[in-house]
């Protein structure tokens, strides 16, 4: 499980295509190297990947293509920075909300604003899974927990304060770029439970004479 808050951006040195799958290799640095063992599980870019391989500072994690298939990992290239987080301990503190690295979907960059009387991100969700973003709620955003502003026909707002973008990789994103998406996993349940409650009411309310 992981808290959402981004602990760093690291380079990402190295991508080697397979077939069936990608090997990433990251520079993660000495400060995220502590008791990494082969098989932990590290969120990159929001995506939960497990340690394959250790040399020195760099790590390398395996993405299957069902993995690439729904998330933005199938666009990286050596050189660029990902967000990173390493998985929560027992006692952390929760700074953004529970999350699991498990990417539901993309969305596409609406708009992107960096300015110094503010910065917000708008992207456009696949209807499937708007229905489970909700004003003032949480969402995971390149794993980073974030607070939903504004939700209208399936397009989501999210403001953006500066640590955020000194911390993450938001600021090299720019319009027409995926970014990864998880939902909150409760609010999920509660949506489909409704969802559920409701057609067995209508269904019934049919039966009746």
């Amino acid at each position: 499980m992981y808290t959402g808050i981004v602990q760093a951006v690291r380079p990402l040195l190295d991508v080697t295509r397979y077939p069936g799958h990608n090997q990433f290799t990251v520079d993660l640095g000495a400060d995220l190297l502590s008791e990494l063992k082969i098989g932990a599980s590290v969120s990159v870019e929001g995506t939960c990947l497990s340690v394959t391989e250790i040399n020195g500072t760099q790590v390398r994690f395996d993405a299957m293509n069902a993995t690439l298939e729904r998330t933005n990992l199938r666009f990286f290239k050596a050189g660029q920075g990902v967000n990173i987080e390493r998985s929560a301990k027992m006692n952390d503190e929760i700074g953004g909300h529970l999350m699991a690295g498990h990417v539901a979907t993309t969305a596409e960059i609406v708009e992107l604003s960096i300015k110094e009387t503010g910065a917000f991100i708008k992207f456009r969700m696949p209807l499937e899974w708007a229905k489970y973003v909700f004003p003032r709620g949480f969402l995971g955003v390149n794993g980073c927990s974030l607070t939903v502003a504004d939700v209208e026909d399936a397009v989501i707002t999210i403001n953006l304060i500066p640590e955020t973008l000194r911390q993450t990789t938001f600021a090299s994103y720019q319009a027409g770029d995926l970014i990864n998406i998880e939902v909150d996993h409760q609010t999920m349940v509660l949506v489909d439970v409704v969802e559920r409650t409701l057609k067995g009411t209508l269904a019934r309310d049919k039966l009746l004479p």
